[in-house]
C-alpha cells in the first residue's frame, strides 16, 4: 500500500509539502504531471493536474527519491505546493483515486523508516522530540540523541553481552569441552562491567525525562496568600482567577513556560487549610499530591499567615522555596521556624523582589538539569527497560558454578533482549553468528 501525507504543518503558507511513499510512488508522479518521475533527488518544476479531467491544480517543485535511497526506504516523492488548503485538498483528492493509495495513519513514515531498517528506535523517538521541542534544551537534547550515540552506547553493550552469552551457549552445547580458564574469567568481569554501566546510566536523575516532559513546579500554601497572582505573574497572563475570598482555586492550574530554555510545568493549586467542604477537601488533597510529586515547590505564605509544616512533610519542604508574599503591608516579625528555611519577601502586586525568585527558580533548574554526564534516557519505556536487563544480570551473577551456567544462560537472553528493545533490535541469530565466528563450533 502506497501511503500520502501533508508533511508540512496545516493552514495557510507559502509552501506545503505533501509526501508520499510506496511501490506506486512513480504511479502518482506520471498520472499528476503526465510525465514520467526526474532525475532522483533533483527539485524539478513541474505542473500538477486532476487525473479525471487533466485540471491544472498547482505548479510547484517535485522530488523524487527512489527506494532504498530514501527517508523510508521505499519509492518515495514530495510534492511542494502553494500553501492553501483548497491546493493541498485537491492534491490528495487527485492522490486518493489512485489504486492503492491512501492517507497516512499518524507517524507510518517514520514507522516504515524503522521496519525497513533506515532508523532505529531511538532515532524515530528523537525525531518526535524534536518536532515537538518547544525550549532549546529540548531541541538540543532531541539532536544529541538523533546523532546516535545513545544507540552507539546500547548496542556496544548489547554486543557484548551477545559474545557472554554465546561464550556461555558454547559450554551447554559442548559440555564435554573445557572453555578456557580467561574465558570463564572473561564472563564474570564483562558482566561486572556492563552491569555497572548501565546502573551508571540509571542513576541520573531522571535529568532526560524532565527535559522532555517539563520541570514540575507546584505554588502551594494556605489560602488568599497570592499563589495564582504568582502564577499569572510568571506566566505573563491572566490564568487563574484572582479574587479576596478565600479558597477560589479549587482545582490544579497548569501553564506551560519556558524560562531561559528551560521547560517548565507551573501549578497552581487549591489553598491549603482546614476545611469541611467536600469540593475543597479534594483540592486540598490534589494540591498536597502536586507538592509530593513536584521537582520543586513554591511555598507561598503572606505575614499574617505563617503556619505550613503541619501540612509538609520534610521531604517537601526540602525541595522547596519558601516564599513570603504581600511584604508590602509589612512585616512585624518572622519565627525561627520560618527563618531558618531561608524566606524570600516578595510582593507581587507591587513587583518587590519577583527577580530574585525567578534567579532561584532558575538556579534550581539548572542543578536538575545541567549534568555532565551524557543522557541516554529520555523515555520510562528506556527505563524500565534497562531496569529489566539489570535484574536478569544480577540473576546470572548468582550462578557461581559451571553447572548452573544452564540457568543463566536464559537470563542472559533476557538481557540481552531488554538492552535491544531499547534500539529496537531482537534478534536471536546474532548470538549463533558470534557462536560460529569465535568458537569454529563446526571445525
Amino acid at each position: 500500500m502506497t501511503i500520502y501525507a501533508l508533511s508540512s504543518g496545516p493552514g495557510i503558507a507559502g509552501i506545503s509539502v505533501i509526501r508520499v511513499s510506496g511501490s506506486k510512488t512513480k504511479d502518482v508522479i506520471v498520472n499528476l504531471t503526465k510525465q514520467k518521475a526526474p532525475e532522483p533527488r533533483v527539485a524539478t518544476l513541474r505542473k500538477f493536474n486532476k487525473i479525471n479531467n487533466n485540471e491544472l491544480i498547482d505548479e510547484g517543485i517535485l522530488i523524487w527519491f527512489p527506494g532504498p535511497y530514501s527517508y523510508t526506504g521505499e519509492d518515495m516523492a514530495e510534492f511542494h505546493v502553494h500553501g492553501s488548503k483548497a491546493v493541498v485538498d485537491s492534491i490528495q483528492d487527485t492522490i486518493s483515486k489512485i489504486d492503492g493509495c491512501r492517507l497516512a495513519d499518524p507517524g507510518e513514515f517514520t514507522k516504515i523508516a524503522f521496519q525497513n531498517g533506515k532508523i532505529n528506535l531511538l532515532k524515530a523517538e528523537s525525531i518526535s522530540d524534536l518536532i515537538s521541542s518547544e525550549t532549546e534544551i529540548q531541541r538540543q537534547q532531541a539532536i544529541k540523541i538523533m546523532s546516535g550515540k545513545s544507540s552507539e552506547k546500547f548496542n556496544s553493550l548489547r554486543s557484548r553481552l551477545i559474545k557472554i552469552l554465546s561464550n556461555v551457549e558454547a559450554k551447554i552445547d559442548f559440555p564435554e569441552d573445557d572453555l578456557p580458564d580467561d574465558i570463564l574469567e572473561n564472563i564474570h568481569t564483562e558482566t561486572d562491567y556492563i552491569r555497572n554501566e548501565i546502573e551508571k546510566i540509571l542513576n541520573d536523575r531522571r535529568v532526560g525525562e524532565r527535559i522532555r516532559e517539563g520541570f514540575k513546579i507546584a505554588i502551594v500554601g494556605p489560602t488568599n496568600a497570592g499563589k495564582s497572582s504568582l502564577l499569572n505573574y510568571l506566566s505573563r497572563r491572566d490564568i487563574a482567577i484572582v479574587s479576596e475570598i478565600a479558597g477560589t482555586t479549587r482545582d490544579v492550574i497548569e501553564a506551560h513556560l519556558n524560562l531561559d530554555g528551560f521547560p517548565v510545568i507551573l501549578s497552581d493549586t487549591a489553598g491549603i487549610r482546614v476545611s469541611k467542604n467536600e469540593i475543597e477537601k479534594k483540592g486540598i488533597k490534589l494540591a498536597l499530591k502536586k507538592a509530593k510529586n513536584a521537582d520543586l515547590n513554591i511555598i507561598v505564605l503572606e505575614p499574617k499567615s505563617q503556619d505550613f509544616r503541619d501540612f509538609f512533610n520534610e521531604s517537601a519542604i526540602k525541595k522547596s522555596i519558601l516564599v513570603i508574599n504581600k511584604s508590602d503591608l509589612g512585616v512585624n516579625e518572622i519565627s525561627n521556624e520560618i527563618e531558618k528555611y531561608n524566606p524570600i519577601f516578595i510582593s507581587v502586586k507591587k513587583e518587590k523582589n519577583l527577580d530574585q525568585l525567578i534567579d532561584l527558580i532558575k538556579e534550581n533548574l539548572k542543578n536538575k538539569f545541567i549534568s555532565s554526564e551524557d543522557i541516554y534516557i529520555t523515555r520510562e519505556r528506556h527505563r524500565s527497560n534497562l531496569k529489566n536487563c539489570v535484574e536478569h544480570l544480577k540473576n546470572f551473577q548468582k550462578k557461581k558454578s559451571l553447572e548452573d551456567f544452564d540457568k543463566g544462560a536464559e537470563d542472559l537472553r533476557l538481557a540481552v533482549r531488554y538492552l535491544g528493545m531499547i534500539v529496537g533490535k531482537v534478534d536471536v541469530e546474532e548470538v549463533l553468528g558470534s557462536i560460529f565466528n569465535d568458537f569454529c563450533i563446526g571445525k
